[in-house]
């Protein structure tokens, strides 16, 4: 049976569109020590130079229109940009920062806005530039599997596009109908095919870059190999937008798979998951896409707060969805013989299977809803972290009874992508309390740095984690990133307060 990848929205992207009216503090309120640094204010004469490069249409003042690009998707931060730019090409995005390195004026760079440290959104009042309106794709090589395009392409439409094709996208993102290739490149994104095909450190093979000054910087080659000096795209990925505005993107797409196998397996114990990770990965090492972990408490959440059913025993402590993908049709009862064998040791309670695109979309659809079945409960305090394979779940039990009884927490549950130590920590309330984030940080963090493990798996450091750098960076490395933005960007400008201390 030939199948494909799943393709599918999320509900978590039914209900990212902010209210008219933007309710979120102020992050210079909410954080009264801020200072703003001594850039620009923004003049009617500034808004006519952006309106003859860009035209009317493509420069944002509206006082109702800014609400949504002004607030995080977890509205937890919020600025007061007057000025929502939306360029169409890499020459205008060039006029603008020329313009603006002159002028002084402090420019946050926004995708599709769908990170979770608020790194997406202006601190004060600095100029919004939006990639949205940069979302052409410009080639793709059959021969070479490589897609370029710009940065503001949706995630979903290029894995729809390569999908026709016969390819895929090598990552896959929970926000992947609204979250925008130049920021998933900008934060290095992860998702749930790391385990198979890496980071996008590995899978992009150029960048188009536009420096502070405006200078453009053409490193989108479409080798596979060029082993010529200093690898200068990797300094922009995972830059969150401080070193210079990604305009383009060549990234490596692989064949898609013949054949896509999922199951969806209960076990007792965290000691038995680690064990099934071992066992699959051993026996499926070159078919195994996706490892992902669900405690009781994620499944629970789903169950009650979205309507979905669990598939197996839902009274087990730990669920796991993995998923094969390959071009043997043999998977299918390769994977039935392990489960059942799993069954027989003991290691693995219940489980249930899937080959079929239905079935496996309302498999994955579970593990999908989890982020909106959690806020449905008000409020979720998300941390976003990697940890050795080993302490992976460690980490809830001292959540839980740090938390206990306090607060009126609803739910406290970890879940993530298990296959490459990338745990999704959450904690809800029913509305937001200081005290409970004081409870949090930095215990989360210094817990994470006693383990060897990073404060952020993906989204990055942001604004929200910039004091916590700390944890997971020698003062040596934040020292030579410093001088690294220095020298990119010696006015700062681009997304200021962000990263650093």
């Amino acid at each position: 049976m030939q199948t494909a990848f799943r393709s599918f929205n999320l509900v978590r992207n039914l209900s990212t569109k902010p209210s008219l009216f933007n309710s979120t503090q102020l992050t210079k309120d909410k954080y009264p020590y801020l200072r703003r640094g001594p850039y620009a204010k923004i003049e009617t004469t500034d808004i006519h130079f952006f309106q003859n490069i860009l035209g009317v249409n493509y420069v944002i003042t509206d006082q109702t229109e800014l609400v949504p690009y002004n607030v995080d998707w977890l509205k937890s931060v919020s600025g007061y940009s007057k000025c929502v730019l939306k360029p169409k090409t890499t020459e205008q995005v060039s006029q603008i920062l020329s313009y603006c390195h002159k002028r002084d004026i402090a420019i946050c760079i926004q995708g599709g806005n769908t990170g979770l440290v608020g790194g997406s959104v202006p601190v004060f009042d600095e100029i919004i530039l939006s990639t949205s309106a940069m979302n052409d794709i410009i080639s793709f090589d059959k021969l070479s599997g490589i897609l370029v395009c710009q940065a503001g392409c949706v995630l979903e439409n290029l894995m729809n596009y390569v999908q026709n094709e016969g390819f895929i996208m090598p990552f896959d993102l929970g926000a992947k109908g609204s979250c925008q290739i130049g920021g998933n490149v900008a934060t290095n994104a992860g998702g749930l095919r790391l385990i198979k095909y890496g980071s996008l450190q590995g899978s992009v093979s150029g960048l188009q870059v536009v420096l502070a000054d405006g200078q453009i910087l053409d490193s989108l080659s479409t080798l596979k190999k060029d082993n010529t000096g200093y690898h200068l795209k990797h300094i922009f990925i995972g830059s969150e937008g401080t070193l210079g505005v990604i305009t383009k993107v060549a990234i490596q797409c692989p064949n898609a798979p013949k054949y896509v196998n999922v199951a969806f397996i209960g076990l007792s114990s965290f000691h038995k998951v680690l064990h099934l990770f071992e066992n699959i990965r051993s026996k499926f090492s070159n078919s195994l896409s996706s490892f992902e972990l669900m405690d009781s408490v994620a499944i629970k959440c789903v169950c009650e707060n979205i309507g979905l059913k669990c598939p197996i025993d839902d009274g087990l402590e730990f669920y796991v969805l993995l998923e094969l993908s390959t071009d043997h049709s043999f998977m299918t009862k390769s994977l039935q013989d392990f489960l059942e064998e799993s069954f027989m040791q003991k290691i693995i309670e219940d489980a249930t299977s899937a080959d079929q695109p239905s079935q496996i979309e309302s498999l994955w659809k579970i593990r999908e809803s989890i982020p909106e079945s959690l806020l449905r409960f008000g409020y979720v305090y998300k941390y976003d972290i990697t940890l050795p394979h080993k302490y992976f779940y460690q980490i809830l039990p001292d959540i839980k009874e740090r938390l206990n009884n306090k607060f009126n927490v609803k739910a406290i549950s970890g879940y993530g992508h298990l296959g490459d130590g990338n745990l999704h920590l959450n904690v809800a309330t029913t509305a937001h309390n200081e005290d409970v984030v004081s409870e949090l940080e930095p215990y989360v963090y210094e817990w994470t740095s006693q383990y060897k493990g990073s404060i952020s798996a993906e989204h990055g450091i942001g604004f929200l984690k910039r004091k916590y750098l700390k944890y997971s960076k020698s003062q040596l490395e934040i020292d030579i990133m410093k001088k690294l933005k220095n020298t990119f960007d010696n006015r700062q400008i681009l997304n200021p307060y962000k990263i650093f201390p």
